[in-house]
């Protein structure tokens, strides 16, 4: 056979040409990628015929693609939870108790006390009147130092009257201590019976006689003193008509002064002989009994004048004898009472 002879060629092989762009699928937006608006442009492919125009085609933008890309919020740090300023307080998450539970505990505890104040002002209010407790603990450094001076050493002392303001009601009250060195406070009493429980102790220890029970015991006989002295005066007052507001609190506080003259009789007896010591005694229950002689004043004979707490009768000759009898009677069982107590 003869191939080559009256054939025709075979057609021309061609390549098919694409009828669409290429597409160039975009990777995923990252943190670090670009804004949402970024946009990606593509080439046109060229066509099998020449066209006029640049050497190069111009770049088109592909929406096809784009649309159906996820929306991703751009990474802004607004997104992110902010950090809560610390809070002071408890965490009752630590101990396995939830916020409802504390908050349901801590309103039963604020109730529970507002219920005992009420209570305590109702049944004791009279008698211990906390606004008189906060008026008698206003001390200052300087006071305690004059009232120290003035109780140890009160031979020299003028005057003796307290002193007397008006509060903002227009009403008439004694001045704070802080503000008068006359004006009996709690302060110190309260120091001094702590105090002489603790040189009690060292005493004994001294001694080798020293246990646990003889805290309790000079607690004991210092507020048995205390007890002793408020009721004589407190009685006293009562059966000669003495009226005062404050009185009960008066009297606590000058029968708590003693202390300073038993501490200082108790030291004295660590460093002098027996005949020394005796007279330091003495002069330590000379000392008290003038102090209380003088300050007491103001409680068994207030001066209607200035003190804002007395009736405005005039006392009587006989009645005015008769409490300063009392004055002196109460002055002169100090010897008894600070005997008492330097026995340790």
């Amino acid at each position: 056979m003869n191939f080559g002879s009256g054939s025709h060629s075979p057609p021309l092989l061609r390549h098919p040409v694409p009828t669409h762009p290429a597409y160039i699928p975009e990777p995923p937006l990252t943190p670090d990628s670009p804004t949402p608006g970024y946009q990606r442009f593509s080439s046109r492919s060229s066509s099998p015929q020449p066209q006029a125009g640049p050497a190069f085609p111009e770049p088109q933008h592909v929406p096809a693609y784009s649309q159906f890309q996820p929306q991703i919020p751009p990474m802004n740090r607004a997104t992110f939870p902010q950090p809560q300023p610390h809070q002071p307080g408890v965490n009752f998450a630590a101990w396995g108790v939830n916020d409802a539970t504390a908050q349901l505990g801590m309103q039963i505890g604020n109730s529970a006390v507002a219920a005992g104040q009420d209570y305590v002002q109702k049944n004791f209010g009279g008698f211990l009147h906390v606004a008189g407790l906060k008026h008698r603990f206003n001390v200052s450094n300087l006071y305690v130092m004059r009232k120290l001076k003035l109780v140890v050493f009160p031979w020299t002392h003028r005057p003796w009257a307290r002193r007397v303001r008006r509060s903002e009601q227009g009403q008439a009250e004694w001045h704070p201590p802080r503000d008068d060195v006359n004006s009996p406070d709690l302060y110190i009493p309260l120091m001094a019976i702590v105090t002489y429980i603790l040189v009690s102790a060292f005493h004994s220890g001294l001694e080798d006689r020293f246990e646990a029970k003889v805290l309790g015991e000079s607690a004991s006989g210092a507020f048995l003193v205390v007890l002793l002295d408020f009721g004589f005066v407190y009685l006293g007052c009562y059966f000669l008509n003495v009226q005062s507001t404050s009185q009960a609190l008066d009297i606590i506080a000058y029968s708590g002064y003693k202390f300073v003259g038993v501490i200082c009789t108790l030291l004295a007896g660590f460093v002098l002989g027996r005949t020394l010591w005796t007279i330091t005694f003495l002069y330590f229950f000379l000392a008290n009994a003038f102090f209380l002689l003088r300050s007491l004043r103001s409680v068994v004979l207030p001066d209607p004048s200035i003190s804002p707490n007395a009736g405005t009768a005039t006392l009587s000759p006989a009645s005015r004898r008769r409490r300063i009898s009392f004055l002196f009677l109460e002055a002169v069982c100090q010897i008894l009472y600070m005997g008492m107590l330097v026995r340790v």
